[in-house]
């Protein structure tokens, strides 16, 4: 059963409740990539670069925006939004032929 962090009154239920919260994390992550490939099928057609700056800086600016919404250091998740975003265009480049010579 799922608990509070201040319901957890061992070391055992708090490190339960992390890793039922990183493998939800893991779910949403995944949930996200799908979006990614959804987004290089579109931008193909369209002839759509994997790499928009207008839309990396709004998404790292989301990423701040949130984490100070939620109690955050904003600097940590948007480095840590900013290496998503740099994998993710790595991946529509391989996905859209853009790494080929």
């Amino acid at each position: 059963m799922q608990k509070s962090p201040a319901e957890c009154t061992t070391m055992a239920d708090v490190r339960a409740e992390i890793d039922r919260l990183d493998r939800a994390l893991m779910s949403l992550f995944a949930e996200r990539w799908g979006y990614i490939d959804r987004a290089a099928e579109i931008k193909r057609p369209l002839n759509l670069k994997a790499d928009i700056p207008a839309r990396v800086a709004e998404v790292r600016e989301n990423a701040r925006r949130h984490a100070i919404e939620f109690g955050l250091e904003p600097g940590f998740y948007e480095g840590l939004w900013a290496q998503l975003i740099e994998h993710a265009i790595a991946h529509e480049r391989r996905l859209l032929g853009e790494d080929e010579g």
